[in-house]
């Protein structure tokens, strides 16, 4: 009947708006499966919060660290030569063992002195903000296999929950007019691994992502029909409660049909909520300068970026933003290629950080940009200086985190000098999500949900641990 009377819901996540049940669903970490799952609100189990959200920008296609935040003078200094120690290509026709030098500058920031690439000077305006850990590793140089390692928690297995849903699913929305896990898409397309990066593999779907499209409508049918808007709309939810409660006599004690009378009731709200929280007319023209509206190329990216802090704003749990394809994925054309993609992103990934500061935000929610893996110290089609790139490297590589906890102003972790494997202090993606999940309260070891007989977690009992020292408090 919703449907046909075509209120404004089509559109809507259903997964999430479905999923308000009547009862509290059992704390996640214990032995046994709660029967009903919802989005209330729930209190952390090990120890006190110090996030209580999340935005996520995610670099698909392997930003090159040693061009952008892991400086290699050796590598530089040898340049041209050729590489002496072990290497594996991903695209072998067009590989070279030829050391490529970075073509940018670094320079000292901030208080900190942490080096940044030219290419990178909004990123180098907020350093003091961050803690750029230079050390990461999957240890696989693909794209997908190295993607679902970090957003899945297991390398290559399809089919699992996301971070997101592991976060809703612990802590629940403290909004209850909006969803709690809500994915910005690019208007280029869906990332690579497309809807996968954002499910709720074998949990329930109100832990799925909640898509909002990259232009306007950004949410389809969230406005009633014209026809219907006011009270006519009002009079047929009024008569749609009325039919639920009667079809609820007939079937007493039925938690799931309870459950979708408040989805409903959920839905009319998130007509006002969602509308005004995607609403940036009432952003000052200062804020909006900031985030790079007025220019073509950071305007859109720009625009998702303050979108994301206002959804944090109003109590979104899990906000992740996608570039289409895999735009730093650059075996060829670096020269051009890596410059274009930092422009569109730089100064609006800088301004969140700089935005949530001053507005009293960045001590609780936890800003992260990185891909899923670096590039090569090598040159992939090697001679031409405007055809050479550098091929993929899931052996060490950089991503940087601000606020939530992490500790501001630091580097974590080294590449050896050529900037090809993580040597020190090496931080695997099942760490990353074990400190993750320390900062929101809970130990990753016992977040677990029933599947297939036994409790699962996010990092399936694999080896990791948290990474203390790049915390303000243990």
């Amino acid at each position: 009947m919703l449907c046909g009377q075509a209120m404004g819901f089509g559109g809507l996540a259903l997964a999430s708006l479905l999923s308000q049940t009547a009862s509290q669903a059992a704390p996640p970490t214990v032995a046994t499966q709660p029967t009903h799952f919802d989005m209330r609100p729930k209190p952390p189990t090990a120890q006190p919060a110090q996030a209580t959200a999340m935005i996520s920008l995610f670099m698909h296609g392997g930003p090159s660290h040693i061009d952008l935040l892991d400086p290699k003078p050796e590598l530089t200094k040898f340049s041209g030569t050729d590489y002496q120690g072990e290497i594996t290509y991903s695209f072998v026709n067009r590989a070279s063992r030829k050391l490529m030098g970075s073509p940018w500058r670094f320079r000292a920031h901030g208080q900190c002195g942490t080096q940044v690439s030219e290419l990178l000077p909004h990123t180098a305006s907020v350093v003091d903000e961050l803690c750029v850990i230079r050390s990461m590793h999957t240890g696989f140089n693909g794209h997908e296999v190295s993607i679902r390692y970090m957003n899945a928690g297991i390398p290559a297995v399809t089919g699992r929950p996301s971070l997101g849903s592991w976060l809703t699913y612990a802590l629940g929305a403290e909004n209850q007019n909006l969803p709690a896990y809500m994915v910005l898409t690019d208007p280029g397309g869906h990332p690579v691994d497309g809807v996968l990066n954002w499910s709720s593999g074998w949990m329930p779907a109100l832990f799925q992502g909640t898509v909002l499209r990259p232009q306007e409508p950004r949410i389809l049918n969230l406005a009633p029909p014209a026809h219907l808007a006011g009270l006519p709309q009002q009079q047929n939810l009024r008569l749609l409660t009325s039919l639920n409660r009667l079809h609820q006599e007939k079937f007493p004690g039925e938690a799931d049909l309870d459950a979708r009378i408040a989805s409903y009731e959920l839905a009319a709200r998130m007509q006002v909520a969602a509308v005004e929280a995607l609403d940036l007319s009432s952003e000052t023209q200062a804020t909006q300068k900031l985030y790079g509206l007025d220019q073509d190329e950071t305007r859109e990216y720009g625009t998702r970026c303050l979108i994301a802090r206002r959804l944090v704003e109003r109590g979104v749990r899990f906000v992740q933003l996608f570039l289409g394809g895999q735009p730093w994925d650059t075996h060829a054309g670096i020269r051009t290629a890596l410059p274009a993609v930092c422009r569109r992103t730089d100064q609006p990934a800088a301004a969140l950080v700089k935005d949530l500061k001053q507005r009293g935000l960045l001590d609780t929610t936890l800003v992260h940009w990185g891909g899923e893996i670096g590039r090569l110290p090598v040159t992939e089609n090697h001679g031409d200086p405007a055809a050479a790139g550098r091929d993929h490297n899931g052996q060490g590589f950089t991503m940087w985190l601000a606020g939530g906890g992490v500790r501001g102003g630091m580097t974590w972790g080294e590449t050896d000098p050529l900037g090809h494997s993580a040597t020190e202090n090496r931080v695997t993606p099942n760490d990353y999500q074990a400190t993750l999940f320390h900062l929101f309260g809970f130990d990753h070891s016992k977040l677990a949900f029933l599947h297939n007989t036994r409790l699962q977690t996010l990092t399936d009992q694999r080896e990791c641990r948290v990474v203390h020292e790049i915390l303000k408090r243990s």
